[in-house]
């Protein structure tokens, strides 16, 4: 089954909800980069905020990049993504083995770390691309996030992001995004916490096959929600080809190239996001430097 992505509105507009079934994006990621289960959990809620956010996105010209450095030994996370939303990522280590913590359930914390920050660039077409910036206070990603969106975009939004993996694989993995408007009443903020609160993790809510709709409702607690956007284009792709990667590799200097060509007479570049492999011959790598 596709994911999904849900976008819909509560209490009459007043309250803005983004909620994405990302299981089939996880699990990608999950067999592309060979993810210990941790790594999954970890990237994969990475993976799905990255969805979240860049279908807000207007334009398919729109680029949205975020890294989240924590200091731990996961090391360096970045993902990618267009607004379709097609993302794609890369782990610095991405077979972290910890021992549960102490509730019992995958070290996510303990793996991303606390002591860095989540950047995120958003190129939307200015002169500029806009960067935000924000503190890592928990590893856990979804506080993190909340708080990012809170320093950087002066928005307070409720974040969710959970992935269930077993030996197998990704069971489910999703997360949403609420974001109350200005005009949102402080008795309809108070059945939000609440809502949000009984919910539980949206991981446990879709492997009881709740659907997106459902969810959305349960965790708002308005049972007239208005849905304005459905979406079942979003997945794990990356737009590597040869002339990218022969770009790439030409950055490295003709000097560079010409030592490889007399030591190797060939070469060979592995993307990061998919790990596919691009082979240039001794002929190829003389059309570079001449």
């Amino acid at each position: 089954m596709n994911d999904r992505i849900i976008k819909a509105l509560a209490y009459n507009g007043k309250v803005n909800v983004t909620c994405i079934d990302s299981t089939q994006i996880v699990e990608e990621a999950r067999k592309i980069h060979n993810l210990s289960p941790v790594c999954t959990a970890a990237f994969g809620r990475l993976l799905t905020v990255t969805a979240l956010i860049g279908c807000s996105m207007k334009s398919s010209n729109h680029k949205l990049t975020i890294q989240v450095k924590g200091g731990g030994p996961i090391g360096t996370m970045v993902t990618v993504s267009d607004n379709t939303p097609k993302v794609r990522g890369y782990v610095s280590n991405p077979v972290v083995d910890l021992p549960l913590n102490e509730f019992g359930k995958l070290d996510v914390s303990g793996a991303v770390g606390t002591t860095g920050f989540i950047n995120v660039i958003k190129d939307i077409g200015l002169k500029e691309p806009y960067v935000g910036i924000s503190p890592i206070i928990t590893g856990e990603l979804a506080d993190d996030f909340a708080n990012y969106f809170v320093n950087s975009e002066q928005t307070n939004s409720a974040v969710a992001l959970g992935v269930l993996v077993d030996k197998n694989g990704v069971r489910k993995s999703g997360g949403y995004i609420i974001t109350p408007m200005p005009d949102a009443t402080n008795d309809e903020i108070s059945i939000l916490e609440k809502s949000i609160y009984e919910a539980g993790a949206i991981s446990k809510m879709l492997e009881n096959n709740l659907s997106l709709e459902d969810i959305i409702t349960k965790i708002t607690g308005d049972k007239k929600i208005k849905i304005i956007e459905r979406n079942d284009f979003p997945k794990y792709e990356c737009n590597c080809n040869k002339d990218r990667m022969k770009s790439a590799f030409m950055s490295i200097g003709k000097d560079e190239i010409k030592k490889i060509i007399e030591e190797d007479e060939k070469a060979e570049m592995v993307c990061n996001f998919c790990n596919k492999k691009y082979n240039f011959s001794k002929q190829e790598l003389e059309d570079m430097i001449f």
